[in-house]
């Protein structure tokens, strides 16, 4: 054992580095990565493709709106896996060595807005998806007459906006975007807070994020219900139930993925932001969240891959023939 008395110097940079990584954590491969973010494109894009297929199928009827806010949720989640997976893939690749390839800070910051953006605009969407179906089963007339397509559009767009200005926030504070500790993606402050502004953002994302996913389940519910009582007393309008009765199941199947794949990590920030847990204290069960909502992007678009009608109505029959 060689006693080499040459001792090289650290940057304050990579001291904090070293001292911020979770030591138990077990590296991906960069093979598993790019299967990962490959299966994630590879489902969005069909799923794609089935919505813009039933869009122009629909385009003129009631079940336009819908399909126009499921596409823009799925291509927001085709787009946020292939972004943020190309970084992380190159963060793997470059073996995490951040003070090598990103000296300026500006590969985290931008993979930071991704993350944001990419977490909470589907989950806005998703909330939008439920509004407009509960007011389309619950208000028919006012939603056919009222909410048109380019009405759609518009608060589709103020959706994305008030999700583009959630994610600069920081940049338009002059705060930067934080490498996290396993060295493997960027976000908000998460460690040694003591400023009110790093605080407010970590806040503000879960506030949003859980709020979004109360509205859905509450709009959801109204929706639910109130099919359930026209169900029972007329047997008029069938086929447009049927229609309902299906955009409310993927709705319903888009809102449980959200909120298992979501609400941990949500929560997580949450307590990080008040104070309730320290970020080294749980840096494990942080990233263990964070890959929960990953699977989001990956499971939203085979909700409606199968819970269409076409593939609920060949599930009855082969149940029926059993």
């Amino acid at each position: 054992m060689s006693t080499n008395s040459s001792i090289q110097p650290v940057s304050p940079e990579s001291e904090l580095l070293s001292n911020t990584t979770c030591q138990l954590e077990e590296d991906l491969s960069i093979s598993f990565s790019i299967i990962f973010m490959t299966v994630g494109i590879l489902s969005n894009s069909l799923a794609i493709a089935i919505l813009m297929k039933a869009y122009q199928r629909f385009r003129q009827k009631y079940k336009s709106s819908f399909l126009l806010l499921a596409s823009a949720l799925v291509i927001t989640d085709f787009f946020g896996h292939l972004i943020n997976g190309t970084i992380a893939v190159f963060v793997y690749a470059s073996d995490k060595d951040w003070i090598y390839f990103d000296k300026s800070n500006i590969l985290c910051s931008i993979f930071g807005i991704c993350m944001v953006f990419s977490g909470l605009c589907p989950l806005f969407l998703g909330s939008l998806m439920a509004i407009e179906r509960c007011i389309g089963v619950t208000k028919p007339i006012f939603h056919s007459t009222k909410i048109t397509t380019k009405h759609v559009k518009m608060m589709l767009s103020g959706v994305c906006f008030f999700a583009v200005f959630v994610a600069l926030l920081p940049i338009l504070g002059h705060r930067d975007y934080k490498i996290q500790a396993s060295r493997t993606w960027c976000f908000y402050k998460t460690d040694e807070i003591k400023d009110w502004e790093d605080r407010f953002y970590l806040l503000l994302f879960a506030f949003l994020g859980l709020l979004a996913l109360g509205i859905s389940f509450v709009c959801n519910a109204i929706t639910g219900i109130s099919l359930l009582k026209v169900k029972f007393r007329s047997q008029q309008h069938r086929q447009g139930r049927s229609h309902h009765f299906e955009m409310v199941i993927q709705l319903l199947g888009i809102m449980c993925v959200s909120c298992i794949c979501w609400s941990p990590f949500l929560v997580t920030m949450a307590s990080i932001g008040m104070n309730i847990q320290d970020f080294k204290d749980s840096c494990e069960r942080t990233l263990f969240t964070l890959r929960m909502a990953t699977w989001n992007q990956i499971l939203d678009p085979w909700v409606y891959i199968l819970l269409r009608k076409a593939v609920l109505r060949n599930l009855y029959d082969i149940r029926n023939l059993s």
